[in-house]
């Protein structure tokens, strides 16, 4: 038998990686995590949710100071931002975070940590160095990067992506946002709040695209009243730095004459996608099968060689820390106690952080319609959430979808605290907590949790309060029916 310096060998210091560090080196397994950059803790650490999330609620403040007239309160005269503080609250906020991301901390756990740029050389041994490293089961966690499509002059061109706007010295004036998926539009709301000037272009007809159009729109008509500039349904054609500015030329898709858009701005943002990390992991030469959208992976994420595993962003599924974090134990389940449990992504949440915010769970009608399941909507509105109107955040809705059984199969909310509000469903979905159950529950009043109830107890209502009921009762009862 083959003898190996360490159980398990893992590629990549993020989400998926740390949770399989973590879990492998507390249940006695000799485990060894090689990470490239300077410290742990990934890209939604140092570049992704952690600075995005801090970036918000810093523009969301700064929003609420220029409109507190909204709340019957005096107009406040507040000064420009200085991106140089918000960039140093952004750093001290990831440097709390990175105290549990420490080296020491996965030392003491009994993992091992080395950092650089490791290469495959047969199927158990990685190159780290000049030094030769083996494990008996490998897993790829190795993340993306931000896709830098082929669009002509791009390459010439200083741009950002979302590894360097969250350390700009100074707020830029203004910003084109290529791509209106979760990154663009949480990006261009902020920078907007902040007093950039926002101008965002996406290829289709719509904002965060994989949404459903009406619940894509409601984010679109807040972020567009608030100053934002559209460009949708719109082909970037050249890019080019012109001057102290940036020159994007765009043609409208459905344009006849063939006419074109000239944009200017002070700063670019890429943020049309994202791109597996595999380039130098010498992963063709030890036959692990790749793909443009990743390492390709079975339901238990063995690649192509059974030993191997990957997880996280690198196997182009998912693309959030909260999912890889549950494929690091999917992973831990199947290396480490080999049982073989499979990934199942029927109740994954996910949540876009603009405002109001837009939180699902299940399918929504656009994935319902793809998959030729019927379904029914049961809706209900923050408008009518007493303590979404005290709090000035009435805005938006909340999105049940029914299969022919009526049982639940998803549940989108737009509207405040959506990502917040998911949590109960998360519970009553993965729970088979019925409908019935959650429309009995005591809530407390006031709180925009209420709208979970009163979506489920309005679906139940007429049937409570039907004729039928009402005959029922009254021959039981001898009741004697309405009194006015």
């Amino acid at each position: 038998m083959a003898s190996y310096e360490y159980d398990i060998g893992i590629i990549g210091g993020g989400a998926a990686g740390l949770t399989i560090a973590s879990g492998a080196a507390q249940l006695g397994a000799k485990t060894l995590l090689i990470e490239k950059e300077q410290e742990l803790g990934g890209d939604c650490l140092h570049f992704g949710c952690v600075p995005s999330k801090t970036l918000i609620k810093s523009a969301q403040v700064y929003h609420q100071l220029r409109t507190t007239e909204a709340f019957g309160l005096p107009a406040v005269e507040v000064p420009p931002v200085d991106f140089a503080l918000v960039a140093e609250r952004i750093r001290s906020v990831i440097a709390v975070i990175q105290q549990h991301d420490s080296v020491e901390r996965f030392n003491k756990l009994g993992a091992q940590i080395l950092f650089g740029d490791p290469r495959f050389t047969d199927e158990h041994s990685v190159e780290l160095g000049n030094k030769s490293i083996t494990a008996k089961n490998w897993v790829i966690a190795t993340g993306s990067e931000a896709a830098i499509p082929p669009i002509p002059g791009l390459e010439q061109t200083p741009f950002l992506t979302n590894r360097e706007i969250f350390s700009l010295n100074k707020l830029p004036e203004s910003m084109i946002i290529l791509g209106c998926g979760p990154i663009g539009c949480e990006m261009g709301q902020a920078f907007q709040r902040l007093g950039t000037r926002v101008t965002m272009i996406n290829r289709s007809n719509q904002i965060l695209s994989k949404e459903d159009l009406d619940m894509a729109q409601g984010v679109m008509e807040m972020m567009t009243s608030e100053g934002v500039q559209f460009y949708l349904n719109s082909t970037i054609q050249s890019v080019k730095e012109q001057g102290e500015h940036k020159e994007v030329v765009l043609k409208e898709q459905n344009s006849s004459n063939g006419s074109t858009t000239t944009l200017e701005a002070e700063t670019i943002l890429v943020a049309l996608g994202r791109s597996p990390n595999i380039d130098g992991l010498g992963l063709d030469q030890i036959g692990v099968k790749t793909s443009s959208k990743g390492v390709t992976v079975d339901r238990r994420l063995r690649t192509s060689q059974p030993h191997i595993y990957a997880a996280g962003d690198v196997t182009g599924g998912p693309q959030f820390t909260h999912a890889a974090g549950y494929q690091g134990g999917i992973v831990i389940s199947n290396a480490i106690f080999h049982l073989p449990r499979r990934t199942d992504y029927t109740w994954l949440p996910w949540c876009t952080f603009t405002e109001p915010s837009l939180g699902s769970i299940g399918m929504n009608e656009r994935m319902a319609q793809a998959a030729g399941i019927e379904y029914t909507v049961q809706h209900e509105n923050f408008v009518d959430n007493d303590r979404c109107l005290a709090e000035g955040q009435g805005y938006g809705k909340l999105k049940l979808l029914l299969n022919r059984k009526e049982k639940p199969i998803g549940v989108q909310i737009l509207g405040p605290h959506a990502g917040d509000l998911l949590g109960e469903w998360i519970a009553a979905l993965n729970g088979k907590v019925k409908l019935t159950t959650l429309a009995s529950a005591i809530h407390p009043y006031p709180t925009v949790a209420e709208i979970n109830k009163r979506v489920a107890g309005s679906l139940l209502s007429p049937k409570l309060f039907s004729d039928r009921t009402r005959k029922i009762l009254k021959l039981l009862f001898r009741y004697q029916g309405s009194a006015v």
